[in-house]
């Protein structure tokens, strides 16, 4: 199969709030222009007219815990950096008990990066003020769980799918938001050390897409060693390694088909939007997998047979999705926070932002797991749903 793989295309474009500088998909050089031009006015009265930001309430009946994890892989070396080992942060939400502080979204330094990547005439450290709906560090509540893996986009950091995060959660799932250490554009690090973003600073060739979406799959792996090889502390949840997916946005999604491949732990796989660096080999997976996206996917669109070529390879549990009016941001936070500071988003106003991105992710996402690692009936995945009129079965 002959397909292009461009990573200025969709799976490697810089989404919403975060464009690596080298990695500037047409939408994101439309959002960033949006957000520049924002008054004058309104940026010098940005501190006092400032709109709480502000994530949905998760749909399940679990209250949700977030811990922070630092993990070193000592048999690995960085692939950007090897003189270093690997380092990764990751976040762990969980069900837990409601007890402790709320976890804050993310820290300053993360950002302020992000904030005046975008030039959004905000306070710098307004992602800090998220209201999130995760206590810090609370116990888990007992009870074996599955594990979800999430993969952000490219220049993206683990804190760009807390709703689905907290979402998934809250309905009984342990979630793992990976930080891809010199992907994003700034991981902190113990230490107040910080990474900047060196995959920003390469030029887009398909090699390197394909290096990077199996360097991301190492790292899923080695979260996986690290999370089912035991109790990681006292109140920690308790997962179900026989249950495990992998979920990626943009070039997340392209790692997550990647784990799905090679990692036989891995039984389910979904892909946000997200071009495939590597291809699914000629035999096909007979593992569930999940491709929701946007109208770029489609034949004739701009990612040529990616998606349909990738889609015919895969067997009758798997679902492609499309959403004709999403942007490539529709299924993180980003354009969801865009729309609540009043900055346009791209496409004009019938995008799809705002919660209703983020709740449509969650929705088809929470039904999808459900069938896959719980084998709960989904009726949401058998066909057009009233209530999300919004999504397409493509197959």
């Amino acid at each position: 199969m002959q397909t292009t793989k461009r990573l200025v295309r969709s799976a490697f474009a810089a989404t919403a709030l975060v464009a690596c500088t080298a990695l500037v998909a047409p939408s994101a050089i439309a959002l960033t222009e949006a957000a520049s031009a924002t008054s004058a006015s309104a940026q010098a009265s940005s501190e006092a007219t400032e709109p709480t930001l502000a994530l949905p309430e998760p749909t399940g009946r679990y209250p949700v815990g977030l811990t922070p994890l630092h993990l070193v892989d000592e048999d690995r070396a960085d692939p950007w950096v090897p003189q270093a080992r690997r380092e990764l942060m990751v976040s762990l939400w969980y069900p837990a008990v409601p007890r402790g502080e709320i976890a804050p979204y993310t820290s300053e330094a993360v950002s302020t990066a992000i904030i005046e990547g975008a030039r959004l005439p905000v306070a710098p450290d307004i992602l800090t003020r998220v209201e999130t709906h995760a206590y810090d560090r609370a116990p888990a509540l007992p009870g074996r769980r599955p594990l979800v893996v999430l993969s952000p986009g490219a220049g993206l950091s683990r804190e760009s799918l807390t709703s689905l995060a907290e979402d998934l959660a809250s309905r009984g799932y342990v979630v793992a938001g990976i930080d891809h250490t010199y992907e994003a554009r700034v991981v902190e690090l113990p230490g107040d050390r910080v990474a900047g973003c060196l995959l920003c600073e390469r030029e887009n060739t398909a090699e390197l897409g394909a290096w990077v979406v199996r360097g991301r799959s190492a790292d899923i792996s080695f979260v996986l060693d690290e999370l089912t090889g035991g109790r990681l502390w006292r109140h920690a949840p308790m997962i179900d390694a026989r249950h495990v997916a992998v979920v990626g946005h943009s070039i997340g999604g392209a790692a997550a088909a990647v784990s799905v491949v090679d990692d036989p732990r891995v039984d389910a796989g979904v892909n946000l939007d997200g071009t495939f660096q590597v291809d699914f080999p000629e035999g096909g997976t007979d593992r569930p997998f999940l491709m929701l996206g946007s109208a770029s996917h489609e034949p004739g669109a701009s990612d040529g047979t990616d998606w349909p070529d990738n889609f015919a390879r895969l067997g009758a549990t798997s679902r492609w999705l499309q959403v004709p009016t999403a942007n490539h941001g529709s299924f993180t936070d980003q354009l969801m926070f865009l729309d609540q500071l009043g900055v346009p988003l791209p496409g004009g106003p019938d995008t799809v932002g705002g919660e209703r991105g983020v709740e449509i992710t969650a929705a088809y996402m929470g039904a999808f797991l459900d069938r896959h690692l719980r084998g709960l009936e989904a009726p949401l995945l058998d066909g057009p749903s009233a209530a999300y009129p919004e999504v397409e079965f493509e197959g």
